[in-house]
């Protein structure tokens, strides 16, 4: 059994942003249209009248203030309101590929390494853009990689699951190093005529070299001291997509086609059973929450992760404690807590320990306790 490090990360972070004042325009132009075109249904009660929205609500909601995106155009025109991305060749690099490779490529240069080095490939993220060839598979070819490679998805948890997975992998001595990767357009997934959803989510991909630590030489190295990871059944967060969708045509383009959640049932729900799992974690690695010199929190919604850590603690924590990036990033699921990570962690002491956690739909909640070498 090998000893294990994450020697490396590595973020792709889309050219263009949309602010939630931008965002705001475009959906109250698309309410005030919808509103005008329904007058006569909305007054006989058989249409629902569309509310506005402001970028103050989102703000407070959600502690978002911008988002990245791979396509802001598409995404602003009220006639349109989802991203542009023309469908690419088989011969092209798919949109997914291009995005994971630009991180993974950040990740091996931190870490020192470079394709020769690496064995294995895993891709963990909540939106795969079809079912095969494995993108994981593809970005292998694409870094020249000999070895292995496949696609995973736990949703919003999908980077702590392939983290586990990897670190496995390594630990048995089945790969010298594995490359996991979280390439999310989140917005293609988004129905922004939505107006309790459409600010939720931006664009992004993050990628974690994991290796042994005896071959480890980078000066970025985090000991993997433990993981942990939990599921639980549940319809609160759901995306109802995919190829069965054909066989019945009857709810072809319906709202649950798309993401869609019950926010505060979630919120309800979720803190709790994050808190209990993180709290566990440290005590079977008899360690305590005030040990923890950094938490980087799944990055969905800011008034969770203040309660999930007060719960921890016991009290409110200073940002850097709990690293936020959401207000710039928005959710991009599974690579919101590895973005919190890449972007701080360098200023931590050798020997400070931190929690990585995701979670998500499913239910799904991962922990891993890191160590700065």
């Amino acid at each position: 059994m090998h000893n294990v490090v994450i020697s490396g990360t590595g973020l792709f972070t889309p050219a263009q942003s949309i602010s939630n004042e931008e965002l705001v325009e475009s959906f109250n132009t698309w309410v005030q249209q919808f509103n005008a075109d329904n007058a006569d249904a909305i007054e006989r009660g058989e249409v629902e009248a569309q509310a506005e929205s402001n970028a103050a609500f989102i703000e407070k909601a959600s502690g978002i203030k911008s988002r990245f995106v791979m396509d802001k155009a598409g995404i602003l025109d009220p006639q349109r309101m989802k991203p542009l991305l023309p469908e690419r060749s088989n011969e092209e690099q798919s949109i997914l590929c291009e995005m994971a490779v630009s991180a993974a490529l950040m990740a091996l240069q931190r870490a020192g390494r470079t394709a020769a080095d690496v064995d294995g490939v895993i891709v963990a993220c909540s939106n795969l853009q079809r079912p095969y060839p494995a993108i994981a598979i593809e970005v292998q070819a694409a870094l020249g990689i000999q070895g292995f490679a496949f696609d995973m998805n736990v949703a919003c948890s999908s980077a702590t699951f392939g983290i586990q997975t990897a670190a496995n992998s390594v630990q048995l001595g089945q790969a010298r190093a594995v490359l996991m990767v979280n390439p999310e357009v989140c917005t293609a997934h988004l129905n922004f005529r939505d107006r309790d959803s459409h600010f939720i989510f931006g664009d992004g991909a993050t990628a974690v070299l994991i290796e042994r630590a005896d071959l480890a030489t980078s000066a970025h190295q985090f000991e993997i001291v433990s993981s942990k990871l939990l599921t639980q059944f549940s319809n609160n967060i759901r995306n109802n997509f995919g190829f069965l969708n054909r066989t019945a045509e009857d709810g072809e383009g319906a709202a649950d086609k798309l993401f869609v959640q019950e926010g505060r049932k979630v919120f309800r729900e979720v803190c709790p059973m994050v808190a209990e799992l993180i709290a566990q974690h440290l005590a079977e690695n008899d360690l305590q929450a005030s040990d923890v010199r950094r938490f980087w929190l799944h990055q969905a919604n800011l008034s969770m992760n203040h309660l999930i850590v007060k719960k921890l603690v016991g009290h409110e924590v200073a940002e850097e404690d709990a690293p936020v990036i959401l207000d710039r990033y928005a959710n991009t699921s599974s690579a919101g807590s590895v973005i919190a990570l890449h972007l701080y962690q360098d200023d931590l002491p050798k020997g400070a320990l931190g929690v990585l956690s995701s979670f998500g739909a499913g239910y799904s909640i991962g922990s891993v306790i890191l160590r700065k070498l």
